[in-house]
């Protein structure tokens, strides 16, 4: 009989044990960190969201004590807290990118993670500012919304876009790696894949949400509102002289301000939607649109363009 291993209460051949063990059967999966750096942890990046959204939205997470003579104490607690697992974080986030054995200056590291952490700090309350504008679009723009609260409880293009808001003010700063975490664990939360390097104006909202896709250098101008499954993608991916795609450069689409875009549109490629139009349901673009633009499904289930008309 071969060797057993025990761990617990299960026990296994040595022969699995080793080649689950072996190196080079996930040798491709494997970035290798050096003594003295830790990997980012999801685990933590949730809870530092939640704490956030307990700061940005006071009273609707966490247990948080709105009276006036304890908030200032509640307040500080929670921004001790995202301080200093925001700097434990981004550390881990500038390790991770660390190329060859020369690049060890853990301490140099460190510091740029804690000035990093503050600045990002000192921005919570412009960020609430934004969040609230984001907020009262989603309110003012549902008939079904009964009050603000029900948005900020209920709405997942809330928690969406609070992720996005967070992760692009660190993408801002110059944070590698943890932006993406922070946005992908809200795409797996509600179904909406918001990349943080895309940049997203003010009282923007997403009605339903579910399906929506907007790509890394995507621009929206100032309240925009989509619907459920509207992708902003890109229309082609160039390739180098190796055959892989080039990466950097801008591929998706730029929406300006007071555009409405429902459900399942496609719009594709570095094209401009101009300000004050209106794309119908179940339409791809990939050609720039001028202002006040109107793009509707016709009876033979073609896109008509109309300019200055109603949808």
């Amino acid at each position: 009989m071969k060797d057993k291993v025990y761990t617990d209460s299960v026990t296994w051949t040595s022969d699995i044990v080793k080649s689950l063990a072996d190196a080079n059967s996930f040798e491709f999966l494997v970035h290798r960190h050096r003594a003295g750096e830790s990997m980012p942890s999801t685990k933590k990046l949730r809870t530092i969201v939640e704490r956030i959204r307990q700061i940005i939205f006071p009273g609707y997470f966490g247990e948080i004590n709105l009276k006036s003579d304890t908030l200032s104490y509640y307040m500080g607690v929670l921004v001790d807290e995202v301080y200093e697992m925001m700097a434990e974080q981004i550390f881990s986030g500038l390790c991770f990118i660390c190329e060859g054995e020369n690049d060890r200056d853990h301490s140099g590291k460190r510091v740029m993670a804690e000035q990093i952490a503050f600045q990002f700090v000192n921005g919570l309350s412009e960020l609430r500012r934004i969040l609230i504008t984001d907020v009262n679009a989603a309110y003012l723009g549902d008939p079904a919304a009964n009050s603000v609260g029900e948005v900020i409880f209920c709405y997942p293009a809330i928690r969406a876009i609070s992720s996005y808001r967070i992760a692009h003010s660190l993408f801002s700063l110059g944070v590698p790696l943890i932006p993406r975490i922070i946005t992908e664990m809200a795409h797996s939360e509600t179904g909406i894949d918001i990349n943080p390097e895309a940049v997203i104006g003010e009282y923007f909202t997403i009605d339903h949400g579910t399906g929506v896709v907007i790509g890394s250098t995507s621009i929206i101008g100032n309240n925009v509102k989509l619907f459920q499954g509207v992708t902003l993608g890109a229309k082609s991916f160039p390739l180098d002289e190796n055959g892989n795609p080039v990466k950097g450069i801008p591929r998706h689409p730029i929406v300006e301000d007071n555009v409405i875009i429902y459900s399942n549109a496609t719009i594709l490629g570095r094209i401009i939607v101009g300000h004050d139009s209106v794309i119908g349901g179940n339409i791809w673009v990939t050609s720039d649109l001028p202002p006040y633009s109107r793009v509707v499904q016709t009876k033979n289930r073609n896109a008509d363009f109309f300019n200055g008309g109603g949808i």
